[in-house]
């Protein structure tokens, strides 16, 4: 048993994208969200033009595009600046420093769509199964 008790705690490694992020201000992690965004769309898009919709394509789609297609409607409605936040929020716990901008992007994602005004509201929608879009 102290075995176990003596373990030394390890730090997740931080990722190159959430170090990165962390250096950049608000205007360039617009830019910087804008352009990832973009380069997933236009990949795909590519993808469908060379390849068809086989089944690499609806691979990309399913794993990295769909969700990336919905970021774009949200931002379309309430701005960068809001999924910044969530991103940096994401960040802001070092826990998560070592997983990916996609992961990063899924919470901000589902956050940006929770309803309730705090993140603890949201938390609590989030855990229950209320997400409810706001007007």
């Amino acid at each position: 048993m102290l075995i176990g008790a003596q373990e030394k705690k390890i730090e997740p490694a931080p990722n190159a994208i959430a170090v990165y992020w962390k250096t950049l201000e608000s205007q360039e992690k617009e830019l910087f969200l804008f352009s990832y965004l973009t380069q997933v769309y236009d990949t795909h898009q590519k993808m469908i033009k060379d390849l068809g919709y086989g089944e690499v394509t609806t691979w990309y789609f399913d794993n990295k595009a769909e969700m990336i297609y919905g970021i774009f409607d949200q931002v379309n409605q309430s701005g960068m600046k809001e999924f910044v936040g969530w991103i940096d929020e994401y960040y802001s716990h070092e826990e998560f420093t070592g997983n990916s901008f996609d992961d990063a992007l899924a919470f901000a994602f589902r956050f940006q769509q929770a309803a309730g005004e705090t993140i603890w509201e949201k938390y609590e929608n989030l855990k229950f199964g209320k997400i409810k879009p706001e007007n």
